[in-house]
């Protein structure tokens, strides 16, 4: 975002102007007012912080075409066309390949699952097992009697009903609301843990699950689809919220610039800059560094002859989104389905992540975010936890540009007030 050149103070007298008590007032409880609108209309305020969010990233492209003398409704526009055509490409590029690979993924699930826990499943067995070894042997089985008990027996009764006795040898499994099934008794000893028994079992259910519930499923589409033509709504406004934006970037600024008083106008421009700084490296760095972090994943896992690569590296770029926890997230799908594949294939896939890793935190981090934007990396954690406790997913992908505006408004008053505070560039005659 672009911001006032001007640094000097105006003629006149200093005096004139400055913090006086009606301004510090006004200012004040427009604050408290502007505040209790934001909590108040927190619900509906998510297409104007995204609008706000685009407009920061497109406006220095917006800028590049103005300077090629192309006025600025014309340049927002190609802005706008050229970066929804990209989008737009890049998915009809990709969307046939994610297709096929999502539904081979769905149909190889339980095939996957089967393989998983007869490979991995008799270790796990052996791990819970050793836990078994402190608890109490089972009391001896009572002696059958002489005259084996019939499994079933059917008793009719008076009125015409059926009394059904179970016995032994049989179990009555309960299959769904009012649905008894009965089946033969399991012969596995009592209290064995089974990996495999567990993913069949899950996987029986989920299917029973499916057909018992078709209706609320449908139900579920349904709801899906509202949301998804809600969301193509808040898309299109977003899209002209962020225009209106970009259009009218200098008279926003100019109108935050005139609330202090003229002799303070020199350290809001400070200010400014010191917010652009940080945050250009939060936002514009971060989701650069996302699209590299994806090509770099889709070069490795397509390498290893990972399976669904594809569906996996998009997975790695987008959760890359949000630091540290996004990183470790994604390297988990990759890993795991490496492990249906080799041994070998998951540690290559594990080192390939942390290569990818150490060459975003050593070059990319320093190059396209720069050490001015740098972030202690606890402050970046609490801001994570904080934003998604409070406000879900969208606290944790704003929690950290927001930090990025405190941390740089902290500083701001850190070296604008503290004479022993560390040089700034921003400070009078250094090099900005």
């Amino acid at each position: 975002m672009s911001i006032p050149p001007s640094l000097s103070i105006p003629p006149g007298n200093p005096r004139v102007g400055g913090w006086t008590r009606p301004r510090v007032v006004f200012l004040s409880v427009s604050a408290l007012l502007f505040v209790a609108f934001v909590v108040w209309a927190s619900v509906v305020l998510l297409p104007f912080i995204l609008g706000l969010i685009i407009a920061y990233v497109l406006t220095p492209l917006v800028a590049r075409c103005e300077r090629a003398r192309v006025p600025r409704p014309a340049a927002i526009l190609i802005v706008y066309a050229v970066t929804l055509s990209i989008i737009y490409f890049s998915i009809a590029a990709i969307a046939p390949r994610i297709y096929t690979e999502s539904a081979k993924l769905m149909r190889d699930a339980p095939a996957l699952l089967d393989e998983a826990s007869k490979s991995w499943g008799p270790r796990i067995e052996e791990w819970v097992a050793g836990f078994e070894h402190r608890r109490s042997k089972p009391a001896p089985a009572t002696p059958a009697a002489n005259e084996p008990a019939a499994a079933l027996q059917v008793h009719p009764r008076a009125d015409g009903a059926l009394d059904i006795d179970v016995g032994s040898g049989l179990d009555v499994v309960q299959r769904g609301p009012g649905h008894w099934r009965v089946v033969p008794a399991q012969t596995k000893p009592a209290g064995k843990f089974s990996v495999t028994e567990l993913t069949n079992q899950g996987l029986d259910e989920g299917v029973s699950y499916v057909k018992r519930n078709a209706f609320e499923l449908i139900l579920l589409g349904h709801t899906v689809i509202q949301k998804v033509a809600r969301s193509i709504f808040l898309l299109f406004m977003t899209l002209m919220v962020a225009g209106y934006i970009m259009h009218t970037r200098e008279a926003i600024v100019g109108f935050f610039r005139s609330l202090p008083p003229p002799r303070s106008r020199i350290g809001f421009d400070r200010l400014l800059a010191r917010l652009d700084r940080g945050l250009s490296g939060v936002v514009r760095g971060q989701l650069l560094i996302c699209g590299v972090n994806g090509v770099l994943s889709a070069i490795g896992f397509a390498l290893f002859d990972l399976k669904y690569w594809p569906i996996l590296a998009i997975v790695a770029a987008v959760m890359s989104i949000v630091p540290i926890f996004g990183s470790i997230s994604s390297a988990i799908p990759a890993v795991m389905i490496g492990l249906t594949q080799s041994f070998w294939t998951a540690i290559s896939v594990l080192i390939w992540i942390i290569i990818i890793h150490q060459i975003e935190a050593n070059l990319l981090n320093p190059k396209i975010i720069g050490a001015a934007a740098k972030i202690h990396p606890v402050l970046v954690v609490l801001a994570l936890i904080t934003g998604e406790h409070f406000f879900g997913i969208w606290g944790a992908l704003l929690g950290v540009p927001v930090l990025s505006l405190t941390q740089g408004v902290f500083n701001h008053f850190r070296y604008e007030a503290m004479p022993d505070a560390p040089p700034d560039s921003l400070l009078p005659g250094a090099e900005r």
